[in-house]
């Protein structure tokens, strides 16, 4: 995946305005945090066939995207885990009732 490409600097700006630029996972909590990073629900390395997807991509703020993903490893926490989980592939959850692609506060 390579995040320096102009193909995913126009898909991240995508997904900025399909989300308002809101932290999605904040926003399911009632608060308001600007998102500045679009996270992989599932990870770009291990799904590159979905990685441009707008369903497997989810706008966060820098702070959520550390709590989804260990930004040494790369790996996705529990927290993360959890967010894949709930999130059906190919289901474009932002046509949901549900403000996010999981039913439940984690």
């Amino acid at each position: 995946m390579n995040y320096h490409s102009a193909k995913w600097r126009r898909k991240r700006e995508h997904i900025l305005k399909l989300d308002g630029y809101m932290d999605i996972v904040d926003k399911r909590y009632g608060r308001t945090t600007e998102a500045t990073t679009v996270h992989h629900i599932y990870p770009a390395k291990e799904y590159p066939e979905y990685c441009y997807c707008d369903w497997n991509l989810i706008s966060v703020s820098g702070k959520t995207h550390n709590m989804l993903e260990n930004r040494q490893t790369g790996e996705l926490t529990e927290m993360g885990r959890q967010l894949m989980e709930r999130t059906v592939p190919g289901v474009n959850w932002r046509q949901n009732k549900t403000p996010a692609p999981f039913a439940t506060k984690f």
